[in-house]
């Protein structure tokens, strides 16, 4: 699967990163948005993987991510 996304599907950013792609040729590959790191992969349904098609009350705006709370750092593992 060459042709990447023209955006992602959860915020609309138009930078979207190949991760891995499958061992068999052209059945699949994992993509993440470079603003959201939205990840997902292209056998997901079109509501997983096209903007047109993502839920409405899902989708984040730049607005969203830039007033979004920190997200914690993982704790060290116990020994």
């Amino acid at each position: 699967m060459s042709n990447l996304p023209a955006e992602c599907p959860r915020c609309a950013f138009e930078t979207v990163a190949r991760l891995a792609t499958s061992p068999v040729p052209g059945v699949w590959d994992v993509l993440q948005c470079g603003r959201c790191l939205y990840t997902w992969r292209t056998t997901e349904p079109a509501r997983r993987i096209r903007r047109d098609a993502y839920p409405e009350n899902f989708r984040l705006t730049q607005a969203d991510i830039a007033n979004a709370i920190e997200v914690p750092e993982v704790p060290p593992l116990l020994k």
